[in-house]
Order: structure tokens, then sequence, then C-alpha cells
């Protein structure tokens, strides 16, 4: 991404970072599905109380 953080000018900063999106490098497709990492909770048993 382009840097834009002197450019006072709102629209002018769109244009720009847009521009730069357009020219960057597609970005892979995930080789892993979303959130995979993510830490696995068990489902808690229906009816019983926890305490």
């Amino acid at each position: 991404m382009a840097d834009t953080t002197k450019i006072a000018d709102k629209l002018e900063r769109k244009k720009l970072k847009r521009a730069a999106r357009k020219k960057a490098a597609p970005k892979a497709k995930r080789t892993t599905p979303r959130g995979s990492t993510k830490k696995k909770v068990k489902k808690m048993v229906r009816g019983q109380s926890k305490r």
C-alpha cells in the first residue's frame, strides 16, 4: 500500500490508495481454511448444570 499519511485531502488519498491496490499483485489463495488455528471449544452437555 502506498504511504498516504502526508496527504491531507481525503478524496486524493482515496484515489491514490485505490490505484495502489489495483497495481498490487493479487494475494494467493488460502492453503488452510480460515480459523483453523483457533482453539476448539467442546459443546456443553445439555441438561445437567455445571455447578
